[in-house]
This record gives C-alpha cells, structure tokens and sequence, in this order.
C-alpha cells in the first residue's frame, strides 16, 4: 500500500494525530498512517494490545507511541460513531423552510414592512450622457401640496464613494456622490423628490428647473481610454487598492498577467487562431425591482428595510453617503424577489436614507421597471480577444487573452469583475505552457455596470471556448476531443487561476462523457442537413466557476441552544430564492443530530445577525456553511461540558448524540441527561453560554466544473436560428459532513466544496 490516491483517509485520520501532536518530526508518520489502514483492513475493532503489537514495527524516537495509540483509539471511536449516523438533511430533497408561505403569497418583502405612513421618493434623472448643472431651481417644486423635501447636490456630503458591495477597503473606486452637478450618463441622479403622494412626487419633478452646461459624451469604449473627454476629472476620485486606475485616462482598471513566452509559444504551434468576442450589457431583471423602505427608531437611528445581497455592505455604504457613523445604521433585509448579483450594488439604498435622515419622516423608494432597465446594474459590456495554439496532437500550449471592459459611469465591481474573465478561462486548459491575459477596463458615459451572475467569467468563457472550437474546426477534430485533451484533471493544474493552484476535486471528464451521452452528441456531430433548407448542429462548452472570493468573504453563523431544547440559528447571509437559509438549517440539524424542525432560522439583522460578506460568487454554502459547521461543532462541545457537570463527570467521559448527554462507559447503569435537561440547566446557575458564534473565510476559491452542450436549428435562408436542445452536467463537488464525539471533540471536513454553478 502507498499514500497514492489515499489523501483524503489520510487528511482524515492526520487531523486525529495531530491533534495528540503525534506528528512530531513527521519523519514517521506516512508510514505509521499505511500501517494503520492496513491494520484496520484486517482487523475491524482492534484492542489496543493488537495496535501495539500491529505497530511494533514502525519507528518512532519522538513520543513512545503514547498519543499515536491516544489518537488511533479516538479515531476508531470516531470512525464507530460515524458509522452509526448517517445525514438526514445534508444532500437530501428537503423543502425549502418558506416553500409553503411562498406558494401561499405570505412571504413578507420589503413593502410589505415600510411603515403605512412613507414618504414616496423619486429622481428627477439627466436627460444628457454628460453635463454640468449650472442651475437648479426647485421653489415651484416645493409650493407642491404635500412635498417634503427636495434635495440638490446643495444638500447631501460631498464626500465621494462607491456602491458596490464588497468587502473593505472595496476594490472598487470611490467616485459617486448621493448627487453630484457632474452627471455622467442619461439617467443619473440630478435631484431626490420626497411627498406624502406618488402624483404630488410627479408634480414637483415636472417643475424643477435645470439649466445643464452640455458635453461631448464618450459612449464608444473603444475610444474611451486616454480620451480627452473624461468621466471623472474631479481631483477626489480616490482608488483604496492600486489595481492600476488612473481616472484622468478614463481607466477604472488596469493590468497584465503573464506566464512563459507567448509570443514564442505560439510562433511554434502548428495551429493558431485569433479572434475577438463581443458581449453587450444586459440586465438582471430580477422579479422584485430594488426596493428599499427607512425610518428612525426612538433612539435617533436610521433603520433601512432593503432588498439586498449585501445587508452589512449597505450599512458601511448608507453611512459614507450619508457621512455619519455606521452605528447610526440598522439594515434588515426581509424576503427578497431574486438578486442574480444586481443587488450586490447598493442601487437604492442612499435616496430614502437621506430623505430620512433630512426629515426624521419614514420614507420608502421602489423603482419602477423602466428604471431598473436605465439606471440600476447591468452586466459589464466586454470585447475580448483570444489568441490560441495547439500542436498537431490537439494539446493546447498557449492562450492570450485581452479583455476591454466597460464599466460606465461609474466604477462598481470592475476590477473583480473583469478578472475572472481570464482567471476563470484559461484555467480550463491545463496543458498551455505560456499564457498571457492582459485588460483594461474604462468610463464612458453609459449607466454604470455591476455584477450579475457569474461576472466575467460568463464573457470571458464564451470567448475562450468560442476560440477553442474555432481551433478545433481549423484542426478537423471534434472540438469534445480537444477539450478531453486538455481540460483540468484531479491534481492536476489551473493556469491562470490564482485561487486554486491545483483542482484538489474534478470530474470534468465524467461531465463531458455524461454530456455527450444525454445529446446524443456522435450521432448529431457535426451537423444534419434536414433537406428543407435547414441545418442541425451542435456545440460544447467547458467552464469553471469558484466558491466565494478567495481570501476576502467572510461567512457568520450564530447557534444558540434555547431552553426548551431548540436551536435559533442567526445568519448573516442573504437568501434571495436560492434556499441558503434551508441549506443552513440542514447543515445544522445534522451537525447537532437534531430534527430539522428544532432549528429556528432567522434572516439578516444587521444589529443582531453576525458579520457576513453577503450572498454572491457563489460563496454561502462554502463559505456560510463552514461557520455553521463550525458554530456546531463549539456548541456541541458546549452541551457536553454542561452535561458532564451534571452527571459529575469529567468531559472527555461524555458523548452527544443529539438527544441525551451520557457516559460512554461500558456500565450496567446508564447516566445520561436529556438535551432539554441541559438546556433548562442553562437558564440557572450557569457559567458556560449555549452559544456560539463562528466565522469562516477561505484562502482558496475551489471551482465547480460543468460541461454544456446545445443543438441548434439554422434556416440558411433566412438566417433565422432555433435552439432545440440543451444539457448541462455539473461538478459541484461532494458533501462531507463529519460529526464530532465529546469524547475526543475533533472535527474534520474533508475539504469538499460546497458551491454551486
């Protein structure tokens, strides 16, 4: 027997050794490890007079096989234990938690919580791409019956900032003001309208006056950069993290990344390709448009009920806007009618914030859908080039790739964007010698871009694999056998993916197989002529995502054990319809061995949820799920301590199994306390809290890997195309949840991803 493809019984068994600090030197251990599977291959439940005889032959100067035979011990108990409980929840159809109150209209959305008594808000938008606010009259406006307030660029800080929601110090530019005389594209903010009615709003915006000194638009990206006319010529455009900006060349980002000689690499290809990509903007069109609701509570704080991803990012972004401390700000986010990234951006949030913060009045914005089309988050319009070699086999040995992206007027989400363009394309080629990927990403005055849905690796895969199935017609090979030759192995490398430096899970060649067998692909390959004027095709694509962003998300999760045996689990993730709060629930409930039902989940609070990045990139389960795991595996150890004081006894002498705290001792009397018992125990004369709160951040973002594949109808009279067909299989990876004993409180995850594409 060798470690060879043994690294997960290894990894699991390791972490036992380790925690005795058996490894010491660690000279030993491989070879104590095989000897240990080999043992357990023949004998099932050894004594610990057999683990000593077995083991007399490995040597170890360090420890006197004591915490290896401590470690071999507890691992065998926990091996026994695991074995006798199987996941209940975990990678099980479960219905969602609210599946019922959906079906049932009950769901409360934000509307449903704004306060009866709202002032509506609405924006009196530029007509121009790029213009001056020269004047701004607004004293007929504010005759209107039941105004409020009107507010110009006179009334808000003039302290600049961004809305994307990422982690802090944001990646992104600070480059906006609530409202700024400088508008940048058509329908920007000019000025906020608040009123007791909708049709007294509409009056007053019909009566501003603006006088507008009008500019030169820059609406072609491909003239943007260098560009005399400048998006942003303030001189407090500020960038926190140098990614290569320089605002006074209308460059949001910049930079180059580079491995080998491409140049060279691809002069020695017997075939190449070069093509250039083009992907428009699009939108989100989320369900529920953004949305949010505010007020202030008796202690002089600023609550915001929102539609969000990013609950704890509003809160930072609400209080640099507003320019007061984010103390004075609570966000709750209620039910929200899907996101699919565009509420990654702070859309709404500032307009009803400071109306209500000028006011002291509740007051509530809800776009319409014209709105949400023209001035809200669209997908990054991007033009990427891909340069591609392959030799005579079909390895590929080379990928350059140039990305122009366009973030509009304003900066939110474009350097994070526009890197995953690359990072998650070139990744998907494991053979290239040399790669090189190269971007800019500029202003023009268009509404602003954000994040949606797969960001950037959505245009820059399309590119990628369009290019590759170029290669592969140039070649007359079928463009699944030059993806078979190439595409990432377990173990093997991902280049260009700075995450991951190796695919630690992949079954992208099990994907492909099972793709072509549900198209049907041999029979259809290349294409069918139907002999009515009509062509059938097909086509296959490879991609990669990953799990949250790798050394930034951050995940929370709070367990509290309630005194009737229940559990309350706080999140700081954000459910959008994607079932996180369920996924949290079931982790938990098999964590604790406890009925789903006894678990209580509760959505964001900003004021009593624990920190988390948000929902996107594909992070909550992998990234949210760790720190349920965690939290529970704490607050087990937590039951057990209780439970030991009660039964006087030591801890390391109890186990949990969801139900009762006993002695696991071979005893003809059996000493236990139920789970109700120790949680009513916490309620009195107790020093040790039934609550744990965890955080989780990872240094790795792990892909999910999947194959695609469509047929395609194409009248060649016409033009007209059809798509007839479509199948995808995904690697998503494996769930691997491991439940601790008391006896020995180890925990383990065998390092699976949790994710999802």
């Amino acid at each position: 027997m060798t470690m060879e493809g043994m690294q997960r019984e290894a990894q699991e068994f390791g972490s036992f050794l380790a925690n005795e600090g058996a490894e010491q030197c660690g000279f030993c251990n491989p070879g104590f490890i095989m000897n240990v599977f080999a043992m357990l291959h023949e004998i099932k439940e050894p004594t610990e007079e057999q683990i000593k005889e077995y083991l007399a032959g490995n040597l170890c100067r360090c420890s006197g096989f004591v915490s290896q035979t401590t470690s071999i011990l507890k691992f065998l108990k926990y091996k026994k234990h695991r074995r006798t409980h199987k996941m209940k929840y975990v990678n099980q159809p479960v219905r969602k938690t609210d599946a019922m109150s959906l079906v049932t209209g009950k769901p409360v959305y934000t509307d449903d919580l704004a306060p009866k008594d709202c002032l509506i808000v609405k924006i009196l938008r530029s007509p121009h791409a790029n213009a001056w606010v020269e004047e701004i009259k607004t004293g007929n406006a504010e005759k209107v019956a039941g105004i409020a307030c009107v507010l110009t660029y006179k009334d808000v800080p003039q302290k600049r900032f961004t809305l994307a929601g990422q982690t802090a110090p944001e990646m992104s530019p600070d480059d906006r003001l609530i409202l700024d005389r400088h508008v940048r594209f058509i329908g920007d903010a000019v000025a906020i309208v608040a009123g007791e009615t909708e049709d007294a709003v509409d009056k007053a915006l019909k009566r501003i006056k603006v006088q507008y000194r009008v500019e030169a638009p820059v609406l072609d990206m491909h003239k943007a950069k260098d560009n005399p006319i400048l998006v942003h010529p303030e001189e407090d455009w500020k960038l926190k993290i140098p990614l290569g900006g320089d605002h006074k060349r209308n460059l949001c980002a910049t930079a180059l990344e580079e491995h080998g000689d491409v140049d060279k690499v691809l002069g020695e290809c017997k075939y190449t390709v070069e093509h250039t990509y083009h992907t428009r903007a699009n939108q989100q069109t989320m369900m529920e448009t953004f949305r949010t609701a505010c007020y202030m509570d008796h202690f002089g704080r600023l609550i915001v009920l929102s539609s969000t991803q990013i609950p704890f990012h509003v809160r930072r972004i609400v209080g640099r806007a507003l320019d007061i401390p984010a103390s004075k700000v609570r966000v709750i986010k209620p039910r929200i009618g899907g996101g699919f990234g565009a509420k990654q951006t702070s859309v709404s949030e500032i307009y009803p914030a400071i109306v209500t913060w000028k006011t002291g009045r509740p007051s509530k914005m809800i776009f319409s859908r014209y709105e949400s089309m023209i001035c809200s988050s669209p997908r990054h319009e991007m033009e990427i080039t891909v340069r591609a070699g392959a030799d005579e086999n079909g390895i590929i040995r080379a990928i350059d790739v140039y990305t122009l992206s366009n973030t509009g007027a304003y900066g939110e989400h474009s350097s994070t964007t526009v890197g995953l363009s690359g990072h998650k394309s070139i990744g998907l080629y494991r053979h290239t010698e040399a790669y090189r990927f190269a971007f800019d990403v500029v202003y023009t005055n268009v509404q602003a871009a954000g994040a949606y849905r797969g960001y950037g690796a959505t245009q820059g895969i399309f590119a990628v694999e369009s290019a590759v199935n170029e290669l592969a017609h140039k070649m007359g090979m079928d463009p699944v056998r030059i993806k078979e030759l190439n595409m990432p192995v377990e173990g093997g490398p991902l280049p260009g993916y700075p995450d991951v430096p190796y695919a630690q899970s992949c079954t992208m060649d099990k994907c492909m197989a099972r793709a072509k067998e549900m198209m049907d692909w041999d029979s259809k390959y290349p294409f069918r002529d139907m002999g009515n004027g009509k062509v059938r095709g097909v086509g296959v694509a490879m991609a990669m995502q990953g799990s949250s962003i790798a050394g930034v998300d951050v995940g929370g999760a709070d367990i509290k054990l309630n005194e009737d045996g229940s559990y309350t689990l706080a999140l700081g993730c954000t459910d959008m319809g994607t079932g996180c709060d369920t996924i949290m629930a079931q982790i938990a409930a098999d964590c604790l061995e406890t009925p789903m039902e006894n678990i209580v989940v509760f959505s964001v609070d900003t004021d009593i949820s624990p920190y988390d990045s948000g929902s996107y990139a594909s992070s909550t389960t992998y990234t949210t799920g760790v720190a349920v795991m965690k939290a529970c595996k704490e607050l087990r150890g937590k039951i057990c301590e209780v439970g030991a004081q009660m039964l006087g006894t030591d801890v390391d002498k109890v186990a949990f199994d969801g139900s009762y705290v006993f002695v696991d001792e071979d005893e003809e009397e059996e000493k236990k306390v139920s789970l109700e018992q120790v949680a009513l125990k916490g309620t009195f004369f107790n020093n040790i809290e039934l609550q744990v709160v965890k955080q989780h951040s990872s240094p790795l973002s792990p892909p999910p890997f999947m194959v695609g594949m469509a047929e395609v109808e194409v009248d060649t009279e016409t033009g007209e195309v059809d798509v007839l067909d479509y199948v995808a299989v995904v690697d998503c990876g494996t769930q691997s949840i491991q439940i601790c004993t008391c006896t020995d409180r180890r925990w383990y995850c065998a390092g699976n991803r949790y994710g999802s594409f």
